[in-house]
């Protein structure tokens, strides 16, 4: 069975469904990081000497694994080249 099969085959259980859509910022979150780091041409290993930290640290954040301060985002943006720009929408 393919991923794509058996996230689709899951989904169809309201308890999994609502699990996996509030993780939807989360998703989002590491997706932008990511985008924000290849867009700058950078690697981890770059984006951790810019920050003044190890590449793990980078891969942690960046595979969802850390929970990460304002602080940390606002460095890793800067790292990137970028301004974090918080923002709320509409559930």
């Amino acid at each position: 069975m393919s991923l794509s099969a058996l996230k689709k085959n899951a989904l169809q259980n309201p308890e999994v469904k609502k699990a996996y859509d509030d993780l939807g910022a989360e998703f989002e979150l590491i997706s932008s990081l990511i985008t924000m780091r290849e867009e700058s041409g950078l690697t981890q290993d770059e984006v951790a000497e810019r920050m003044g930290t190890k590449a793990p640290n980078i891969s942690r954040l960046e595979s969802g694994r850390s929970n990460p301060s304002l602080k940390t985002l606002v460095s890793y943006a800067q790292a990137c080249g970028f301004k974090l720009d918080l923002g709320f929408k509409h559930a």
